[in-house]
Parts: C-alpha cells; structure tokens; sequence
C-alpha cells in the first residue's frame, strides 16, 4: 500500500507543478510578445522545468522519509520520476505519427528526439546525485515551489481536483507496470491500445490502415 501511496502522492505533486509551470511559461510569453521560440529556447526552459521538478521531488522525499533517506527508498520515486518523463517523450511521439508529415514540420521547432533523451538522462542523473548532495536540494526556488504544493494540495476544491488527477496518475502508472511485468513473462503487453485502435479503423474503413497512402 505504502508504493500505492506514494504513486498517488507524486502525481499530485507533478500536476500541481505542472499548473504552476503553465503560468510561469504564459508569463514569459507575454514578455516575449508572443515571439516564436527557436528550438534551443524551448529546450532551455524545459530543462529549468525538469530539474527543479526533479529537485522538488527530492524534497517531498525528504518530507516522506525524514532522516531515513537512501538509494533504496528513493529507487521507486526516481523509477516513477523516469516513467513520468518517458511517457511525456513518448506523447510527444505519438503527436507526430498521428498528425504525419505536418506535424513533423510544426514539431520540428520544438521537439528533438536526441535532446529529450539526453534531458531526461541528465534528469534522473540528478536525482540520484541529490541523495549524495542534499543539500543543493534546498534553494530559494525549489523551496517555493514545494511549500506552493503543498499549500494547493491542502485547499479544500483544487486540492481536490489535484487528488483526482493524482488518482488517475496511479492507475495510468499501474497498467504501464502491468504491461511491462507482462511483457517481460509473455513478451506481448497486456494492454496495446494502438493495436486495437488499428484493428478498429481496419474493419471500419475496409481494412487499409490509417497511414495508408491510396493512388
């Protein structure tokens, strides 16, 4: 029940963080003017998103374990933490193969596959390096966005809606779990929702598969 907990817990907090990143980000775009962003802009700033959320996330792990804080009861939040990043790399994927050759274009400006890889490497680097280093952890920054957390996690309304997305987090990162652990056993996943999803379109548009060129 304990891993249950903390799986709930963290999709709270990276949600919370994640509206409050949604302010901060349409702040500096007000300041821009609405600018386009070149692509090293856009992997600067996603890269001061990732490591404070991943500094923050230390910190709600010092709040959990107090002084007992080691590789062994931070593995399960760096696992969490990386699939977290993972599935956000792989939404991004899933946009390009499902929009095609235009949103190849569009995306081009703001995605690059070598550069999400390497951040979320340097990501969970950090995260490890914390454990030896905990004292980085506590900044001016960081300890605002954790003490903003928790204050929204404790209302009484959006609080809520955050537990119910948090909620959601739980069974979303226990069906990837399942998938895997499956996987692993039978070497099928347990749930492809793209296979299905092909199969559907097949029968529905006389079998030829939604990126099927037709001359």
């Amino acid at each position: 029940m304990e891993i249950l907990n903390l799986i709930f817990r963290l999709g709270v907090l990276f949600s919370i963080y994640g509206f409050l990143w949604f302010f901060i980000d349409f702040g500096l775009k007000i300041l821009v003017a609405g600018r386009t962003r070149s692509l090293a802009e856009v992997y600067l700033l996603k890269s001061v998103q990732y490591l404070f959320l991943v500094n923050v996330t230390f910190l709600f792990c010092l709040d959990i374990n107090q002084e007992n804080v080691s590789i062994y009861n931070l593995m399960p939040t760096a696992l969490i933490l990386l699939m977290f990043f993972v599935g956000k790399f792989q939404q991004q994927q899933r946009k390009v193969k499902v929009f095609g050759s235009l949103a190849n274009n569009l995306l081009k400006e703001t995605f690059n596959k070598k550069a999400e890889i390497i951040l979320i490497t340097v990501s969970v680097a950090l995260f490890i390096s914390l454990l030896y280093f905990p004292q980085y952890a506590n900044n001016r920054i960081s300890n605002w966005f954790h003490d903003t957390i928790i204050e929204i996690e404790k209302t009484v309304f959006i609080g809520f809606i955050f537990k119910i997305i948090g909620f959601f987090f739980l069974v979303s990162m226990l069906v990837k779990m399942l998938n895997a652990i499956v996987f692993v056993i039978s070497g099928k996943p347990f749930i492809n929702i793209k296979s299905s999803f092909r199969n559907g379109n097949k029968n529905d548009n006389d079998k030829f598969d939604d990126f099927e060129e037709v001359e």
